[in-house]
């Protein structure tokens, strides 16, 4: 790979990453907007239910109210009540008690009433109509230390939704018979606070908000849903990109060998013609058009052609042809057509076999045998070895050896990387063992099945 693709790549993806950031960013205001709007709607929609309970029970509630007497004319039994708690002519608790009976002898009427009044709706509703201060206006004396309930439901109010406060004044004044003079003035200032509570609030206001927040949610999960999707997308071109860069520099990696045989082989025929050069440089041709061929994998998936026993040969005959000041050994045991790619065998040949050379080799031993069930592949080499701290990363991609190189071999460190690719398409296993300035073998087993 170039460096100008090698950049675009990286290019493509940063922007990658910056779109996926941006698309979440925006994502999660798009959450924090809903979510916002939703609960300004749910608040929107209580206080709409509250009000309508409030108007539906604000006349009840008023009568009941004027049933108590505090706002009747003077020979009300009340009033005379409070004149009497005034005059201490009757005791905090005798005052409270009579309340309290009222309280109890309405609360079943007033609980009937109002469970009625909103069933159709299926309205939970709780009330409590309380005196919160009674004054004496005359010498504006506080009779009461704490509310008392005049009226209350059975559903008892523990969080009131809305409250509704209302203050007037009741009087009555006693004259004299004689000189039509005012003897006493009896005038009270009377603060009442009635509470609503709808105690099954959220479950009314859900069922009335069900349609918008399924439509809320659809629209969220559908974003959701488009931005994984884009995700999953952006994952898988990178993924073929990646794939698409692998295969330009295996092809290229590839191309290399051939290429020089075919040079080597074009400078033999110009000097002396031989019998055997004609059949290296057609399968030098044949590996240049498998190599082209592997660009349209998906349109030639029915074209593999299978290593034949012979071919095992041809692989070393092209190597020491291309390398003549180097010695190449092969023990071929194999003795029939095997399951595997004849093109992917040879990258793994000439791959490890070029590589001996490029770190020191002058003598590279092949071994090939096979069983029933396996195919063992074994290359050792006379070269600089490598050290055993380097070991497990020479199959890396781009990783190549500095230490040691005595050819100053250029290269991209993509050789056994390929052959490391290809043994485990096979489901196999790589074996190392070297030792400087001795040499290293390299033992591959690949699985298969007749």
């Amino acid at each position: 790979m170039g460096n100008s693709e090698f950049f675009i790549f990286v290019l493509m993806i940063s922007k990658s990453k910056h779109l996926i950031a941006l698309f979440a960013t925006l994502f999660l205001l798009l959450l924090g907007i809903q979510g916002y709007f939703m609960y300004k709607t749910y608040q929107v929609k209580e206080r709409e239910i509250y009000r309508d309970v409030h108007s539906a029970l604000t006349e009840y509630t008023d009568f009941l109210e004027n049933k108590g007497g505090m706002k009747r004319v003077h020979d009300d039994s009340i009033q005379s009540i409070l004149i009497q708690f005034k005059n201490r002519e009757i005791t905090q608790d005798e005052f409270l008690n009579l309340f309290d009976k009222n309280r109890i002898s309405t609360e079943k009427e007033f609980s009937r009433y109002v469970d009625h009044k909103f069933k159709n709706e299926g309205y939970e509703v709780a009330v409590k109509i309380e005196y919160t201060s009674i004054f004496f206006n005359p010498t504006k004396t506080q009779l009461i230390t704490k509310p008392i309930v005049i009226y209350e439901t059975e559903k008892k109010v523990r969080k009131p939704g809305i409250l509704n406060t209302g203050t007037w004044e009741t009087s009555s004044r006693s004259t004299d018979e004689k000189d039509k003079t005012f003897t006493r003035n009896d005038s009270f200032s009377v603060r009442s606070t009635t509470g609503f509570e709808i105690l099954n609030i959220k479950n009314v206001v859900f069922r009335d908000l069900t349609l918008l927040f399924l439509c809320c949610i659809a629209l969220l999960a559908s974003v959701l849903a488009l931005y994984i999707f884009t995700i999953k997308n952006l994952i898988r071109q990178r993924k073929q990109i990646e794939v698409l860069h692998t295969m330009v520099d295996n092809i290229s990696h590839e191309f290399k060998t051939p290429i020089a045989t075919l040079k080597i082989a074009s400078k033999t025929l110009k000097k002396n013609f031989t019998q055997e050069t004609l059949p290296l440089v057609d399968r030098q041709i044949n590996r240049l058009e498998d190599l082209l061929l592997q660009l349209h994998k998906e349109e030639n998936a029915e074209q593999t052609i299978f290593i034949q026993p012979q071919d095992w040969d041809f692989f070393i005959q092209d190597l020491a042809f291309t390398y003549p000041d180097n010695e190449f050994n092969i023990q071929n045991s194999v003795k029939k057509k095997l399951p595997f790619d004849k093109n992917l065998m040879e990258t793994i040949i000439k791959n490890l076999c070029e590589n001996s050379i490029k770190y020191g080799a002058s003598r590279v031993n092949i071994e090939v045998n096979e069983d029933e069930k396996e195919l063992k592949i074994a290359i050792s080499d006379d070269g600089e070895g490598i050290p055993k701290n380097e070991i497990k990363s020479i199959f890396e991609k781009f990783y190549r050896i500095q230490s040691n190189n005595i050819h100053n071999t250029k290269g991209l460190g993509l050789g056994l990387y390929f052959v490391q690719k290809i043994v485990s398409k096979y489901g196999g296993k790589i074996n190392v063992k070297s030792e400087i300035k001795i040499g290293t073998e390299m033992t591959i087993k690949l699985p298969y099945e007749n």
